[in-house]
């Protein structure tokens, strides 16, 4: 019994979808009523090795904005910063960058 090869069909990936776990995630930090601005300046030193003036920038934009974005980098990378930020009580979010 012959046996004949049918044309394979190979599935093209889709860019749009590439694209998208390409771009890196951020981490947002949100304002809150509870945490003392020294304490969120001291946090962003603390786990992100910012200079005074930096965690301090930073900082202010939470206070005055309403949010800062601390970091960016992979999805792992950002989980974890949200972890860490969630273990000094702030309130942290990530989401994939524009």
């Amino acid at each position: 019994m012959p046996t004949t090869l049918e044309p394979v069909q190979v599935q093209e990936p889709d860019l749009a979808d590439a694209t998208a776990s390409d771009r890196p995630w951020i981490v947002l930090v949100w304002n809150d009523p509870i945490n003392l601005m020294s304490y969120v300046t001291h946090v962003f030193q603390k786990l992100f090795g910012y200079s005074l003036e930096k965690a301090t920038e930073l900082m202010m934009d939470v206070h005055e904005k309403g949010r800062a974005v601390v970091a960016s980098g992979t999805r792992e990378e950002a989980e974890m910063h949200v972890f860490r930020l969630h273990e000094h009580t702030l309130w942290a979010t990530m989401e994939h960058d524009e």
